[in-house]
């Protein structure tokens, strides 16, 4: 069998998996977020937080709730990592440096798990299962909860309500991802990833010599780190490592576990506004992009410039033999395109216009299929977009799900896009003008921009994948990250929040002859349209000046 036919052959695998579990999933999702009824385990927990789960919030309280809760997990994870010198379970590592400690404890609340540090010589058991492992189930169900207040929004007219955090929050992690991660955890035991408490040993190398690793629970953050999209991995290689992900077969698994939720909760949400086919125009839309993204990278890095690719059939510079192209190929697509950054590959080592790929993918909002929460929420701003733009066309007053686009309604949208590119362009722009941070640049020239470009990108998006051939681990960067890794996160989601509370008050707007019908492929076809436009615009400039201009050359 060719690596052209294995890589097809998966993704096909990988697209029969996802489709026999989107319907009993999303229905199940849009269940847990509908219910009136709390769990006992769910009521222990609201006591011991002090909250109702039963009072409705309005969007402020509701931003309140998610500022307040993100901002204790920062100062919690902060000083984990701070004492981590005077902590059981350290394996002998020091207390992490302030700056690395506020990068890594921001990087884990806003579900962007960047990493300016090695896990296996830095992070020690208590820092890795109670600070990291714990904040990939918590920030993902915080992303969640915004998405879901969102829908809300569509769903309700005439109150400003959106449903309680605190409930949205306790559900999203004890009924969804606390399940699912454990199941995903097992199957990743019985493949091969290691799951322990033991110390550093001493390992033998076949070349001579010994080197010395230590072990983990690799496997339950193994999980979730995929299925929560957060990517922080326990050792620097991440799933490109055989402790994490040692088998081709566990590679399908981990890209399945990255898509699952996003993809489902098309479904999800078309069940709580009233309209499957509404769910399937938002599937169709980031499977278009995804398939297209695949397809891109396959051909790119399939391709054969040279003896030396003609020799591997392929660009394998960077990739995992056991992968291969075709697996490494999807695997870097699926990270980008959703807010994971887990890498199975190298993607510094990418082609040029395959580096540009995974960039673009992290550029367009990471909304097909997105991060968990964030991908769903992401795609409906866009919709928002594209029904203003389609209105303008017409000359009609844009609706969307039963709700008039209005003044504040596309402001709150466009304040919501411009937020990302702004930090990545504005950030980057001061990086390279400064002597200090491209001294940590490795490369010169074009690639050499990427890497600084991809690092912005990563952080705003709340990605945190690396290009891996930029020394991030400085002041300038660890602190500049961690700001843009903020604003990233928080921003974005209080102007969703504002529009969701927005959308709720209104009244909805009777369907008539003249009313776009968003569940039809056309609208679809129209949204894919918007998403690339609306970001080629942006950062095409950008990117002619790094991955462009270094595919051309090759």
């Amino acid at each position: 069998m060719g690596p052209v036919t294995a890589g097809l052959l998966q993704l096909l695998a990988l697209i029969g998996a996802l489709a026999l579990v989107h319907i009993p999933l999303g229905t199940y999702m849009a269940r847990v977020y509908s219910s009136k009824r709390h769990l006992r385990v769910e009521k222990w927990i609201y006591e011991g937080i002090g909250a109702d789960p039963d009072t409705g919030m309005r969007w402020p309280a509701y931003l309140r709730g998610v500022l307040a809760f993100s901002l204790a997990g920062v100062l919690f994870l902060y000083a984990l990592q701070r004492l981590q010198g005077v902590l059981p379970g350290s394996l002998g590592f020091a207390s992490i440096d302030p700056d690395q400690a506020f990068n890594t404890a921001v990087s884990f609340v806003t579900n962007t798990n960047w990493q300016s540090y090695y896990g296996e010589q830095a992070m020690g058991h208590v820092v890795q299962t109670a600070g990291l492992a714990v904040q990939n189930f918590v920030s993902a169900a915080v992303g969640m909860a915004v998405a879901v207040a969102l829908v809300r929004g569509f769903a309700r007219s005439r109150t400003g309500e959106l449903g309680n955090f605190w409930a949205d929050l306790v559900r999203g992690v004890v009924r969804v991802l606390v399940p699912l991660a454990a199941v995903g955890a097992v199957v990743l035991v019985a493949c091969g990833v290691i799951q322990n408490f033991s110390g550093i040993h001493e390992v033998g190398q076949f070349t001579g010599g010994t080197q010395e690793w230590n072990g983990g629970a690799v496997a339950s953050q193994e999980a979730i780190k995929e299925l929560g999209t957060n990517g922080g991995g326990y050792f620097n290689a991440n799933s490109a490592h055989p402790f994490e992900n040692p088998t081709p077969f566990s590679n399908l698994f981990e890209i399945f576990l990255i898509l699952l939720i996003p993809f489902s909760v098309t479904r999800t949400f078309g069940l709580m506004v009233g309209s499957v086919k509404q769910g399937y125009a938002i599937l169709a839309t980031m499977a278009t992009i995804w398939l297209g993204f695949v397809a891109l990278m396959m051909w790119t890095e399939f391709s054969h410039h040279g003896p030396a690719y003609e020799l591997a059939n392929g660009a394998m510079e960077g990739k995992e033999v056991r992968f291969g192209i075709g697996g490494s190929s999807i695997f870097a697509v699926s990270t980008t395109l959703t807010s994971t950054g887990a890498v199975d590959s190298f993607h510094s080592s990418f082609t040029g216009l395959g580096g540009g790929i995974t960039m673009l993918g992290m550029m367009l909002g990471e909304i097909a299929p997105g991060g968990v929460g964030s991908g769903l929420y992401g795609m409906l701003i866009m919709a928002v977009i594209a029904v203003f733009v389609a209105g303008l066309m017409v000359g009609r007053t844009p609706e969307y799900l039963g709700k008039k686009i209005g003044t504040r309604e596309i402001k709150l949208a466009a304040l919501y896009i411009l937020v990302t590119p702004a930090l990545v362009l504005v950030f980057t722009a001061v990086a390279m003008a400064l002597p200090t941070p491209a001294n940590s640049m490795t490369n010169s020239g074009a690639h050499g921009f990427s890497e600084v470009l991809y690092a912005y990108a990563s952080a705003s998006n709340n990605n945190g994948s690396a290009f891996a051939g930029l020394n991030a681990d400085t002041q300038w960067f660890n602190t500049t990250l961690g700001i843009v890794m903020l604003l990233g996160r928080f921003v974005p989601m209080a102007f969703v929040l504002a529009l969701a509370g927005s959308l709720a008050e209104q009244r909805p707007v009777p369907v008539t002859a003249g009313t776009l019908r968003t569940e039809k492929p056309l609208f679809t076809g129209l949204l894919v349209g918007a998403i690339l436009i609306i970001t080629g615009l942006t950062y095409f400039p950008a990117l002619a000046l790094g991955p462009l201009a270094e595919g051309l050359a090759a």
